[in-house]
């Protein structure tokens, strides 16, 4: 199963890898398929969002906050300078965390579509 995610969705990581595992785990390959054009879409990679928070520590704070969805954090982090650094350098220690989080929404949001839309055509 787990080469299927790999195949599938590609950058997907360890933790991640485990969270669509339990998520897909009854899914047939059909719908698997539809999962994975989904997510892939959708899901930030952590490599992105250290890039984003790096960007934010040196010019524009708050943007790794609003690419995962996070609207008023982000324009708090705009308007106070990342909250005077702390909150940038917190994130950029806790990028993962955030990244991890951001997905799993992402992928239960992506198999509600991918249900839904199974259940349309089926």
């Amino acid at each position: 199963m787990h080469q299927r995610i790999i195949q599938e969705i590609p950058g997907v990581e360890g933790e991640e890898i485990v969270m669509i595992n339990e998520l897909t785990k009854d899914m047939s390959n059909e719908s698997f398929r539809t999962f994975s054009r989904i997510y892939s879409g959708k899901r930030k990679s952590s490599e992105l969002i250290l890039i984003l928070t790096i960007v934010g520590f040196f010019g524009i704070a708050g943007i790794q906050r609003i690419i995962t969805g996070e609207i008023g954090l982000g324009i708090l982090y705009f308007f106070t300078a990342g909250l005077c650094f702390i909150g940038t350098i917190v994130d950029l220690v806790n990028y993962k965390r955030i990244t991890i989080e951001f997905n799993q929404k992402m992928a239960v949001e992506s198999v509600a579509i991918t249900q839904s839309l199974m259940k349309s055509n089926g």
